[in-house]
């Protein structure tokens, strides 16, 4: 059965999953250069990226390992896929991944403006959606089949899917960072009353992992 995921979201100790001023040399916002740190340093970012070395066999990569397991299709806003604000200004900007993005699967961009699919090497094709989340899990579920949907954020994408409950299970990785200012992930959110809580944490090498479920 597909679920609808969040994995490998992190936020500060505070409770940031961005910093303010999102630029592309600092694409997660100023102040969180270090807020991956737990995830870089696994073999399985490495390997994605396509470089050696890294972690293995802790608890830090297996939680990485997992979050990238039997994924069909993602969604993610546009911010994730880009700095670039507005109408498009012209189609040089393809994501911050280079010519083999990591996703190897139909990825849903959530944007105002309009752009044709665009076509990645390694089996990435980024689709536009222009209607929001209504319209980009109905296009997900069609494209992931039997697999899983991932929701990638940003901050903003997430905290809608927790609210709308389209979420079933949730990875949040809390790093030993404190951000003070920036896109607090959980705010404006009564996670009980939704139906979440926290099934299991788990103390890693570089982050504590929560994973968050919801009833029924």
């Amino acid at each position: 059965m597909t679920r609808i995921l969040a994995s490998a979201f992190t936020v500060s100790t505070d409770g940031f999953g961005a910093g303010p001023g999102q630029t592309e040399a600092a694409p997660m916002g100023e102040g969180s250069e270090r807020l991956h740190d737990w995830f870089r340093a696994t073999a399985t970012f490495r390997a994605m990226i396509g470089a050696g070395g890294g972690t293995s066999g802790t608890v830090d990569d297996g939680f990485a390992v997992r979050a990238m397991e039997n994924l069909g299709a993602w969604i993610m806003g546009r911010n994730m896929f880009g700095p670039v604000r507005g109408p498009w200004p012209n189609l040089d900007w393809t994501g911050w991944w280079g010519d083999v993005p990591p996703y190897h699967c139909d990825v849903f961009v959530l944007t105002h403006h309009a752009r044709e699919p665009l076509m990645m090497e390694g089996g990435t094709t980024f689709h536009f959606v222009t209607g929001g989340l209504d319209e980009a899990v109905p296009l997900a579920r069609a494209a992931a089949g039997d697999r899983d949907i991932r929701i990638g954020g940003g901050v903003a994408t997430l905290r809608d899917a927790f609210a709308r409950r389209l979420i079933d299970a949730a990875h949040v990785a809390v790093s030993p960072l404190v951000m003070g200012r920036g896109e607090a992930l959980w705010q404006g959110l009564d996670l009980p009353a939704l139906g979440y809580a926290v099934a299991r944490f788990t103390a890693g090498e570089g982050a504590l992992h929560l994973e968050i479920e919801r009833a029924g």
